[in-house]
Parts: structure tokens; C-alpha cells; sequence
């Protein structure tokens, strides 16, 4: 985004507020949006982010004792550890979890780490569902690793799991692959099983928004364990009538069918299997520049969330319908966990005042709530500025 923080503007407020550092260093790690692919990743299925511009920076330099200290700019806290019981620290419940989770898994990993000061500048908004919290993750990393070497995709899985067993979120690991992979201009279809992925254009004469609703409803945590317990069940099912199925990523819409389970469990699976065949169709049709099907694509793949995986909301329901209705809207769609968060629009480049302009009366108008609309510019992954 065009008001990114400079290095030089965050050094200054690293100098403000812990003093002089004689070796800073600055590294920045994307929010994500995604584009199709919900609520895949954990099932092992396929996915396709784009990392964004807006980014989670860290500055760090040297300490002159033996601590890690944190500042958090957004909420105005600092946290400070012993680098010693950095191994054994345990989890405080607040945003200090994603870095001390980070520190943790390092340590085990066999990283000396060392004592410093570490500034936090994030311009990824929270509870959006552009996913602050990897961004913050693998900013630490590096910010902590200080340009050490570390395998990429082991970076990504460590912080993966810092967030599944230190913070106590069960997530696929799409967020933090995208922060560390994404591509300048790019898309990724990333294959959640293999750990790889597949950079994807995106066409010409469309640009993308996401909208954010500025609600997060607190079902939103409990839901998400919910529906990892539930594709389980799915799971369970459907393979003991066919053995080759391990996750609903191998079954298919007429395994399926033929597997008998409670109806809620059905459509949980539904939207899975449906969403894996969705990422191949969209990508398809970005390949032949076909803007109305990627944007239709969008649609069926909201309503498959909406009804079959009940995890969108009326905030999110209405801004989808909303978008469609506004000429040159090809699609939109909900982004992320649900319940809250951002919706994800294709527009016509040329109706992007319009856009901006319409969804915003309609929304306020709605729900008496001016929603932030964020441009998505395919960025570049995490390094070091």
C-alpha cells in the first residue's frame, strides 16, 4: 500500500522507544488474502492466497542484558522474557502468545537464541481475517533468526505450530505459507498435503477488494475447533466404506453420496469436497482470462460456506449480496474463518470508484457501520527490508 512504513520511519519509532541500536535490522512478513479454498487447508485439500502489501514489521536490535523485550505499537504493551526460561515460558492469553510461541518452537528447534528488542508495526488489521497473527509469526521468526539460515517450509511449519499448540489455535498452515511463499503479482495454489504449491496469474482488468465487515462474532473460535472435529467425523465415515480416503480431499461428491452420516456432518463435508473442485475451476478460468465464471465461482463458493458450512454471517451474507448487485462486480465472496471478518471482491478495474463508493452506502445504510475497504495488491513474502 502506498502508506507503508518506511524503514527509516521505524527505526526512529524503535529509537523512541527502547533508544539507540547500534546493528537494527527491519523484517516484514505479508497478511494474506484468500482468494477460493475455505476452511481446505486442514483437511489437507487445496487453497489459493496472494500475500498482501499490507505487512507486519518488526525492527530489532541487541539487548545489553540477557531479555527479549517486545513492543507492541498497536496496543501500546511490552512483554520481556529471560532468554533462559524462553523454553518454558507459558502462554499469557494475549497478542505476546504469536511471538512467545515463535521463541519456543525456535529454541526447541535448536536456535540460540539471543537477548534483544523488538518493535512490532502492523498494518494487517486484526479479527479481519486477513490473518494478522501469521503475519505476526513469521515477522518474529526472522526478526528472532537476525538473517540466520532456516529452511523456508520448516519456517512456515514451525510457526504453524506455535499457533496450534502454544497459542491453542487447530489451523492449516495456508497463512503461514502464503506470508513466507507469496509471489509479487501472483496468486499460489498451495497443496496443503504435499507442501507444495503453483504460482497463478491473475488476469488482466480486475482488481481486488476486501471489505471489511468491522464485526467478529465470538462464535468464531469455538465454531472453527467444531469444524475441524466435524470434517474428522466426515472422515471417519466415509473411509470405512472407502479404505483409499484419509481426508475429505481424497473423497469425492459420489463417495459421498453413498456414505449414510447425520445430515450436518454431510454438508460439512459437501463444502470441503465441492471447495477442493472449486480451487481447480477457478484456476482454469483465470487461465483463459474468463473474469464472469472466476466471479461466479466466487458466488457458489460463499453460498457452499453460507449454507453447508454455516460459518458466514448476515454482516458477510449482506455484503456479498450487495457487491453482485453493483455493475462490474464480478464475485464475491467471504475470506477467511467466518463469522465476521472480510469478504473478498473481483471488480472490473474500471468500476472500482464505484464499487468503493456503493458498497459502503449500502453497508452503512444496513448495519449503521462504515466497513474498511482494503485494495489487495499481490505482494512479495517475508524478509528482511
Amino acid at each position: 500500500m502506498s502508506d507503508a512504513i518506511s524503514g527509516k520511519e521505524l527505526a526512529a519509532k524503535f529509537t523512541a522507544h527502547f533508544g539507540p541500536a547500534e546493528h537494527g535490522r527491519i523484517f516484514r512478513a505479508p497478511g494474506r488474502v484468500n482468494l477460493i479454498g475455505e476452511h481446505t487447508d486442514y483437511n489437507l485439500g487445496f487453497v489459493l492466497p496472494t500475500a498482501l502489501e499490507m505487512a507486519c514489521y518488526i525492527a530489532g536490535a541487541e539487548a545489553d542484558d540477557s531479555r527479549i523485550r517486545i513492543f507492541s505499537e498497536e496496543r501500546n504493551e511490552e512483554r520481556v522474557w529471560n532468554v533462559a526460561e524462553i523454553a518454558d515460558v507459558q502462554p499469557a492469553r494475549d497478542w505476546s502468545d504469536y511471538f512467545a510461541g515463535i521463541a519456543q518452537g525456535l529454541a526447541r528447534a535448536g536456535v540460540d537464541l539471543e537477548p534483544g528488542r523488538f518493535y512490532v508495526h502492523s498494518e494487517v488489521p486484526v479479527g479481519s481475517g486477513l490473518s494478522s497473527s501469521a503475519a505476526l509469526e513469521v515477522a518474529s521468526a526472522l526478526a528472532l533468526l537476525r538473517g540466520r539460515r532456516f529452511d523456508a517450509l520448516k519456517l512456515a511449519k514451525l510457526c504453524q505450530r506455535a499457533e496450534i499448540d502454544f497459542v491453542g489455535n487447530p489451523c492449516g498452515i495456508m497463512d503461514q505459507y502464503i506470508s513466507v511463499f507469496g509471489e509479487e503479482h501472483k496468486a499460489l495454489k498451495i497443496d496443503c498435503r504435499s507442501l507444495t504449491h503453483e504460482a497463478v496469474d491473475i488476469p488482466d482488468g480486475l482488481v481486488i477488494y476486501a471489505v471489511n465487515s468491522m464485526v467478529k462474532h465470538e462464535l468464531s473460535a469455538s465454531a472453527y475447533r467444531d469444524r475441524v472435529a466435524e470434517c474428522a467425523t466426515a472422515v471417519d465415515a466415509i473411509s470405512r466404506v472407502f479404505a483409499d480416503v484419509e481426508t475429505l480431499r481424497d473423497a469425492t461428491p459420489a463417495q459421498l453420496g453413498e456414505v449414510k452420516m447425520p445430515a450436518v456432518i454431510a454438508r460439512r463435508a459437501r463444502h470441503v469436497i465441492s471447495e477442493n473442485l472449486r480451487v481447480e475451476l477457478w484456476m482454469d478460468a483465470a487461465a483463459r482470462g474468463d473474469l464472469p465464471r472466476m466471479g461466479e465461482l466466487f458466488v457458489e463458493s460463499h453460498r457452499s460456506l453460507q449454507h453447508d458450512y454455516g460459518v458466514s454471517a448476515d454482516e458477510l451474507d449482506f455484503l456479498v449480496d450487495a457487491a453482485i448487485a453493483i455493475e462490474g462486480v464480478y464475485g464475491a465472496r467471504m475470506t477467511g474463518g467466518g463469522f465476521g471478518g472480510c469478504t473478498v471482491n473481483l471488480v472490473r478495474s474500471d468500476a472500482a470508484e464505484r464499487f468503493q463508493r456503493e458498497i459502503k452506502i449500502a453497508y452503512r445504510q444496513r448495519f449503521n457501520i462504515d466497513p474498511a475497504i482494503y485494495l489487495c495488491i499481490p505482494s512479495q513474502g517475508a524478509g528482511e527490508l
